[in-house]
């Protein structure tokens, strides 16, 4: 691989505090967000996800005083997602500390807001969240979901992909419903239909559980940035002992 993959641990918000699930459901506590997030800053993070994983179907914006202490707290690249749906939503995040801002639902019900944002603050800032489950009525074999993967779409996810990039999108973040919380791996065939159909950056999502399985999303997968939470929240992996991993594996790793 040519350019240096990125480890990035998420924050999953719900009330305040981090938490984590299963299915994207049956959500367990994982502590204080700021409290997390330095941890990982002094883990070896490269970057940081927060998503506030309820806000799109309790509709209500995002928890951006949460947030606010958490940018201020660390000096990694923050990524700031769920409830997003506006132009004003995008620029008060990028306002709170986020250096990134992801949509997801309201990318799927109003697609223009990729354009509009991507005009307005550039598509280096830009990321499209899509969460999808097995489909055998997608032409790909896989559907887009929306509202925290609860609302089926009946949009094919690499179709989906293409027009995100198309309309300005400069990072997609694939979730496989499937594999979310299970520890038993990525979805490949997901992240390899998504990464050949697009050209801009792909993070891996969902399922990460051994070591191997960050190798499996970076080289057959070809993700660019490894997102995980449970294996890092609740200390099964650390963010040096991957980074050793994936390096003697001949995988560069920024940082390594």
């Amino acid at each position: 691989m040519s350019d240096a993959v990125t480890i990035m641990p998420c924050l999953d918000m719900k009330d305040g505090r981090v938490v984590k699930g299963v299915h994207f459901v049956d959500l367990r506590d994982a502590g204080d967000p700021v409290s997390c997030a330095q941890a990982y800053q002094e883990g070896g993070a490269d970057e940081l996800a927060f998503l506030d994983i309820t806000a799109t179907v309790e509709k209500r914006r995002t928890m951006l005083e949460v947030f606010r202490r958490v940018a201020e707290a660390v000096d990694l690249p923050l990524t700031l997602g769920g409830g997003v749906k506006s132009l004003s939503d995008v620029e008060d995040a990028l306002d709170a500390g986020a250096d990134q801002v992801s949509m997801s639902s309201a990318a799927v019900r109003t697609p223009e807001l990729i354009e509009q944002a991507a005009a307005e603050f550039g598509s280096e800032r830009i990321v499209v969240a899509i969460d999808v489950d097995a489909s055998g009525e997608q032409p790909g074999g896989y559907e887009v979901y929306i509202d925290g993967g609860r609302t089926p779409t009946r949009i094919d996810a690499f179709d989906f992909a293409r027009a995100a990039v198309e309309r300005g999108a400069g990072t997609l973040l694939p979730t496989s419903k499937r594999c979310d919380g299970t520890l038993d791996g990525y979805d490949i065939p997901l992240l390899k239909g998504i990464t050949k159909t697009v050209s801009v950056p792909v993070v891996a999502s969902g399922g990460a559980g051994k070591l191997e399985h960050f190798y499996e999303a970076a080289v057959e997968g070809g993700a660019s940035v490894l997102l995980a939470a449970s294996v890092f929240h609740f200390g099964d992996i650390s963010i040096p002992e991957l980074k050793e991993y994936l390096k003697d594996k001949g995988v560069a790793v920024r940082g390594a």
